[in-house]
């Protein structure tokens, strides 16, 4: 490990617009004034993607070739990159700003949801060893035939503890517009409590399940290579969360915190034959489309038949319903149904494995609050509920409460002042 490397990445609110951007490069000079060699990740600038998309979406009628859809996108990181190295020089200090392909990012064939495979360390490790800052663009790379590619939602994150991972750095920082890891989203639950560390596999679990702090794909690299990760507010620079490796310690607090995702739809196929294979008709087909599949569940009817319900992305449902229809009369079965006002509701923590009672405790509070499960999954560490929407937000403030998550100095606050 090089302890003298630190990664950071800064997200598109950081670097909003030039006082931003100047604002940051204040605080990379401040960090490289340290002593220590320094990377920078960043992002497109504020809403500049969704501008580019927009554009795309005036000058077409049709969905865009996906590779040229990469093309367009990834300038906006260009653009973040070529003018952060120029505030850094502005301010005296040696940077220079590089592409995901001048850096050696390679990734899968896959546009617009590529995966990194390798990372070239040679143009970094020149460049640090100049004495300069490396800017790099995040969110994008090449595949073997040399095309642009993008890394999907988050894509910044995962190149910066990707970079951090090859060139062993000290630790990887991820500046955005929070100041941490809660144990809920504080818009949701005020009470909420910014959690000092979180092991990986939490922090996996929270991610995957509608927190939005860190995506999945990087804190995998983190754990698989043992990265360091600080989440921290590039509003403030304070202390934020440090995402390592499950400690003792961290056992002692049974749930961690509790998520909510709506971005989920349920679709149900009724009245399928209930015999080997069916299962494999449907997911498979669902599969061979590109469609994740989360939670699923299968009750028995009379006659040798069941149904079948699962949750997909709501960005996947058009797609979901032309294959399960397709699916369903080639089983023989009666009917799908869609349910679009779901969310999922989930409390996470690795001190589950070694406490009983939490899926009770969760179960029984909710039902004491008129709050209906429709569908359950579990693991080690976590336990997921589907409920309505509309009882979404209640749900989460409820078992907040219950497992007694809150922020004490919050409560006292509000306690006295009453």
């Amino acid at each position: 490990m090089n302890m003298g490397l630190i990664v950071q990445k800064y997200g598109g609110s950081s670097i909003a617009n030039a006082e931003r951007i100047k604002r940051v490069a204040r605080h990379i000079c401040d960090t490289r004034e340290t002593g220590c060699q320094l990377i920078v990740v960043v992002s497109a600038m504020g809403d500049t993607t969704d501008h580019l998309i927009e554009l795309a979406g005036q000058v077409t009628t049709r969905s865009p070739s996906k590779r040229e859809y990469d093309m367009l996108l990834s300038t906006g990181e260009q653009i973040s990159i070529a003018l952060l190295a120029m505030a850094i020089h502005d301010l005296g200090f040696e940077a220079i700003s590089l592409t995901g392909r001048q850096v050696g990012i390679r990734t899968d064939a896959q546009h617009t949801r590529a995966k990194i495979v390798k990372v070239g360390a040679e143009r970094i490790e020149n460049a640090l060893s100049a004495g300069q800052i490396v800017i790099v663009a995040g969110f994008q790379g090449v595949n073997e035939q040399d095309e642009i590619t993008t890394l999907g939602r988050g894509g910044s994150d995962t190149t910066a503890v990707a970079i951090a991972a090859v060139l062993k750095a000290e630790i990887c920082e991820i500046f955005t517009d929070v100041e941490g890891v809660y144990t809920a989203d504080p818009r949701v639950v005020p009470k909420a409590r910014k959690l000092d560390v979180v092991s990986y596999e939490e922090m996996l679990e929270l991610s995957s399940l509608g927190a939005g702090v860190l995506v999945n794909r990087a804190v995998e690299f983190a754990k698989k290579y043992q990265v360091p990760v600080s989440v921290r507010s590039s509003f403030t620079f304070s202390e934020g969360t440090l995402v390592i490796e499950e400690t003792e310690k961290m056992e002692s607090e049974v749930i961690r915190g509790v998520t909510c995702d709506k971005s989920e739809a349920k679709m149900s196929i009724l009245d399928v034959p209930n015999k080997p294979g069916v299962a494999g008709k449907i997911f498979g087909a669902l599969a061979e489309v590109n469609i994740n599949v989360d939670m699923i569940i299968q009750g028995a009817r009379e006659g040798g038949r069941s149904d079948i319900s699962f949750t997909i992305a709501k960005s996947d449902l058009i797609k979901a319903a032309e294959v399960t229809e397709r699916v369903k009369e080639e089983l023989g079965a009666n009917q799908v149904l869609v349910g679009r006002d779901i969310a999922k509701v989930s409390v996470v923590g690795i001190g589950m494995r070694s406490h009983c009672g939490v899926a009770a405790k969760m179960f029984t509070s909710l039902a004491d609050q008129g709050v209906n499960i429709q569908m359950i999954s579990t693991s080690e560490i976590k336990i997921s509920c589907v409920v309505s929407e509309k009882d979404a937000e209640t749900a989460v403030r409820l078992l907040h409460e219950v497992f007694e998550l809150g922020d004490v100095n919050v409560a006292s606050v509000e306690a006295k002042s009453g």
